[in-house]
């Protein structure tokens, strides 16, 4: 049965009707006209009638006397970022994984509760595990209750504690730890017959401490985060082709980006017992010795390296030089959102492959910079040029002149004109240049999930004092990416769009308050707000219904 408003001539009329089949037909009756609506809504009657009825149906009487303030309420506690990370996390069998590395020890606290509970917070919230004690207390996250600050930092220490029974696995000063055995047995989950991980992005960051940083990881560096005066570390992401978070890797803040690479090779071959690794990675990493090793019987690493084009000799004066013509992979946009335009041309020097790749639409953006730039040198020239040598984007275009005043170096700025653009890679793969190219261009996964660690995550400022509880800090932000990067793979299999902002909007905003109405308890769940439902239905888990009662 339903309401139903039937119109007679200027008049509307509120009806009960009943529908039912008869003969495989569908048909409606008026059970009764209730009176005219207009009348029946200034008067307050309808009103009255619902109400009325509303102490037969005891889920609704619950909803009307909570909207009503009626009901007293007992408590309110966030449910949606348990309810789907909570599978995710049961999915990728993290619990059992993390239970098993417990075997052979006893806590008197579930550590696997503990350590949920601070990969849930990096994602919602962020900051210290200070922070995430004090914000467990209005999230429903079952198992968590009974934990304290000091349990979340002796599980950050589980983590991060060497194993024993691997004492000669030090690779740059990094020992084989408890969550190094985890990632091999994620890795391992997925892994076939003949694994070979056939692309691996890998690149690196610096993250700086607070206080000392540690006994071994917190030293002076070149600071990416431009803090030269804390000490820091520094953190190497692996990806696979499909941008699955593989590991990280932790090392002194004193390492250059260059040591980095062979160890991360021979690590990956050996934790994961994988016959092949193909490379790929940013310019920092490159250096002749570096390609030798790689290119070396015992490595035999396939890799797609940036090329330095500036400091490079034979890239600047020969590879650029060459007269080659680009095949064009992506036009130019039409609109805003189509990819941006590419092409490529493939050069040889000797044996060394090297694919030079240009951005039309970037190259028309540097050369524009670089005019206003030049403009603006002139108008500045005319005024003075002491203030002129300080700023880095003036000085590479500026020469001494007589009587040590500067003038602009019209040679420098037409050779800068070569490079608007455009970049270089350096690669022995005999894929198509295209292929090559874009494969590079997937590098910026990891630029990006670097953004969201050392943002979203917050995995700085740590004030960790001790090696151990550091990289327990910094792989709870693994295992957050971990789980961001299995949601979004359900959505995009789900052919989804979406803003990951307004998933965890959404998410944490979902609540559920307890209320006690005429001596009995029920829950009421809130709206669904954002793009939370996208989120559920790629879990695979079912919203809680509006209304239930608590047993």
């Amino acid at each position: 049965m339903y309401f139903r408003v039937k119109r007679t001539g200027t008049y509307a009329y509120l009806q009960i009707v009943e529908s039912f089949r008869e003969q495989g037909q569908v048909h409606q009756r008026v059970l009764s006209t209730v009176g005219r609506l207009d009348v029946l809504q200034a008067s307050g009657q309808l009103e009255t009638l619902l109400r009325s009825g509303l102490r037969f149906c005891e889920k609704l009487a619950v909803i009307d006397a909570h909207a009503a303030g009626q009901t007293e309420p007992v408590q309110v506690q966030r449910v949606g970022p348990d309810l789907v990370f909570s599978r995710l996390w049961e999915s990728l069998q993290l619990g059992t994984i993390i239970q098993r590395a417990l075997q052979a020890r006893r806590f008197e606290f579930d550590v696997e509760r503990a350590v949920y509970l601070t990969v849930l917070h990096r994602l919602f919230a962020s900051g210290s595990d200070r922070a995430a004690e004090r914000w467990r207390e209005a999230y429903r996250l079952p198992g968590t209750e009974a934990l304290e600050l000091h349990h979340l930092y002796r599980a950050m220490a589980f983590l991060g504690k060497p194993l024993e029974d691997h004492p000669g696995t030090r690779v740059l000063n990094t020992p084989r730890c408890t969550k190094d055995w985890i990632e091999e047995e994620l890795f391992d989950q997925r892994r076939d017959l003949f694994s070979a991980i056939d692309l691996v992005f890998f690149d690196t960051t610096s993250v700086y401490f607070e206080g000392e940083g540690g006994q071994e990881l917190g030293q002076y560096g070149k600071s990416k985060d431009h803090r030269p005066d804390l000490k820091q570390m520094v953190v190497g992401l692996a990806l696979d082709l499909h941008g699955w978070p593989l590991c990280c890797e932790l090392w002194p803040g004193n390492t250059a980006d260059v040591t980095t690479l062979l160890p991360v090779v021979q690590r990956l071959r050996q934790r994961f017992r994988v016959r092949r690794v193909s490379l790929v990675a940013d310019r920092g990493m490159i250096s002749a010795s570096t390609i030798a090793a790689l290119e070396s019987e015992a490595l035999d690493c396939a890799y797609i390296l940036g090329a330095r084009m500036r400091s490079v000799k034979e890239v600047s004066e020969r590879v650029l030089a060459d007269r080659g013509r680009y095949e064009e992979i992506t036009p130019e946009r039409q609109t805003a959102k189509d990819p941006s335009p590419l092409k490529v041309k493939e050069v040889v020097i000797e044996g060394r492959r090297y694919i030079v790749c240009l951005n039309e639409e970037q190259r028309r953006k540097d050369a524009a910079d670089r005019k206003a730039i030049v403009a603006h040198l002139e108008k500045q020239l005319k005024r003075g040029d002491k203030d002129l040598i300080g700023n880095k984007g003036y000085r590479k275009y500026l020469q001494v002149a007589a009587g040590e005043h500067f003038t602009i170096d019209e040679a420098k700025v037409q050779a800068e004109a070569r490079y608007d653009g455009k970049w270089v890679l350096q690669t022995n793969l005999t894929d198509e240049p295209k292929l090559i190219a874009l494969a590079y261009k997937e590098l910026w996964m990891v630029e990006d999930l670097f953004r969201t660690m050392k943002s979203a995550l917050e995995t700085r400022p740590i004030y960790h004092q001790r090696d151990e509880t550091i990289r327990g800090h910094v792989f709870c932000s693994f295992l957050a990416l971990l789980l961001r990067r299995a949601l979004e793979q359900r959505l995009e299999e789900n052919g989804e769009s979406w803003e990951w902002a307004e998933i965890l909007r959404g998410l944490d905003n979902l609540q559920e308050v307890e209320a006690v109405f005429q001596g009995k308890h029920f829950i009421l769940r809130s709206q669904v707000l954002g793009q939370a439902h996208k989120a559920f239905m790629a879990a695979g888990v079912a919203l809680p219904p509006t209304l239930r009662e608590k047993p």
